[in-house]
């Protein structure tokens, strides 16, 4: 099931932002994450979450950004927060899913995700 970002949008930097992603869940599902690419560079992962809750963030994102889920809403943010003129990009949610109780490690790496988003943009201005 392919997720849905929103809350993209222009901010001055220091600013704040919340991105959305909408998914519902599916059986197998063990991590969502978010990714960002600017053109000319590859996509690279900004954090991502498990099932039961675990993060991992990407060095640029630890401090200032925030990754959580609403379960009952089948939702997952970013909570931005510090924004600098480099955190400019599309970003991207994604959804992985493995064999039930293999152990996958949730990380934001981009080749453990099979279903993507079609991406929100984000625009820092300084």
């Amino acid at each position: 099931v392919q997720p849905v970002e929103s809350g993209g949008g222009s901010v001055q930097a220091g600013g704040s932002l919340r991105l959305a992603c909408a998914s519902p869940y599916v059986y197998g599902r063990y991590c969502m994450g978010w990714f960002r690419q600017v053109p000319g560079k590859l996509r690279e992962g900004v954090a991502a979450i498990s099932t039961d809750g675990g993060t991992v963030y990407a060095d640029s994102a630890k401090g200032r950004f925030t990754v959580s889920q609403d379960n009952s809403k089948n939702t997952m943010y970013l909570q931005m927060n510090s924004l600098k003129s480099d955190d400019t990009a599309m970003y991207y949610c994604a959804a992985a899913y493995g064999r039930p109780g293999a152990g996958d490690p949730c990380l934001p790496e981009r080749d453990r995700f099979g279903y993507w988003g079609q991406g929100t943009s984000v625009t820092v201005s300084s």
